[in-house]
């Protein structure tokens, strides 16, 4: 009978040493919205930034990134010079979903760090997110020309991660026929 719990515990043991080993990004969250159409989503402007909200009839025919932040996230701070460099690329638009946070509070982020967005929707209750599959902010969503999500990335961007997966990503969609 004292055997079979080192048994089962020797076998749990062997199944997390194969799941570690194995190699698999253990960063990678997968997706179930890969591939399908973005979700409608139809969300008011940040009162005070001069720009339209976020309607992903907006989206169509061309490739956007959609980004979710918030101004108390710190991450949100530290990607934030990386999609500054990113907004200069004019092949395709970036828009943000404001993700829980206060109009004032993301109106001053964005007057502190600069504003690399066309359209900032504001999710106050974070159910246009959970639509999105959100995880938490920040991520980053490519949208391609034909409105299906193409890529996924959680977590914040850094100029490694834009260069390894993201760019690679956005020039896929770019190349795909609307």
């Amino acid at each position: 009978m004292l055997l079979v719990p080192l048994l089962v515990f020797i076998g749990l043991a062997g199944l997390f040493l194969m799941q570690l080993l194995s190699g698999r990004d253990s960063t990678a969250i997968p997706s179930a919205l890969i591939g399908q159409p973005a979700p409608q989503t139809h969300l008011p402007a940040l009162d005070g930034s001069g720009l339209p909200g976020l309607d992903t009839a907006d989206f169509a025919g061309k490739v956007t990134l959609l980004n979710v932040f918030a101004s108390w996230c710190a991450p949100c701070r530290e990607e934030h010079p990386v999609l500054l460099a990113l907004s200069q690329d004019k092949r395709y638009r970036l828009a943000a979903l404001n993700y829980k946070d206060k109009p004032e509070n993301a109106r001053r982020f964005l007057g502190e760090l600069g504003n690399p967005f066309a359209a900032i929707g504001v999710d106050e209750t974070g159910r246009t997110a959970i639509d999105w599959g959100v995880y938490g902010v920040p991520e980053t969503f490519i949208v391609g020309k034909d409105g299906r999500i193409a890529y996924k990335h959680v977590g914040p961007l850094t100029p490694e991660s834009v260069r390894a997966s993201l760019l690679p990503e956005i020039e896929k969609a770019l190349a795909a026929p609307g």
